[in-house]
């Protein structure tokens, strides 16, 4: 599932937006209270393939109960994203402590 999202050390979180959803019973949200292990894949395309590159964060994911830590998250995507500014996310905030990351980018 795609998603925007903000990075702080070893933690990334995201955000529940205001884009259309049929429901926010997410079955996204359902997995991580049902198993908080997730991975996270970022990718980096361009057809000059010596630019390819991605990178892989395996951890524990939780959302966000705490109020403050809620809204500093939500800071962080509003200054990321510029969509934000006009519409904050108002849903849940899902934080992944990452636990090991991995990358690969093209070498000759």
């Amino acid at each position: 599932m795609p998603i925007v999202f903000a990075v702080e050390g070893d933690v990334i979180a995201f955000a529940v937006d205001h884009k259309p959803k049929r429901t926010m019973d997410l079955r996204r949200l359902r997995n991580i209270v049902s198993n908080e292990r997730v991975c996270l894949l970022v990718d980096h395309y361009e057809d000059d393939w010596t630019r390819l590159w991605w990178v892989r964060a395996d951890g524990r994911a939780s959302i966000v109960e705490d109020e403050v830590t809620r809204g500093e998250w939500i800071a962080r995507l509003v200054a990321r994203y510029g969509q934000y500014r006009d519409h904050r996310p108002e849903g849940p905030v899902v934080a992944i402590v990452v636990e090991r990351w991995r990358g690969w980018s093209y070498s000759q």
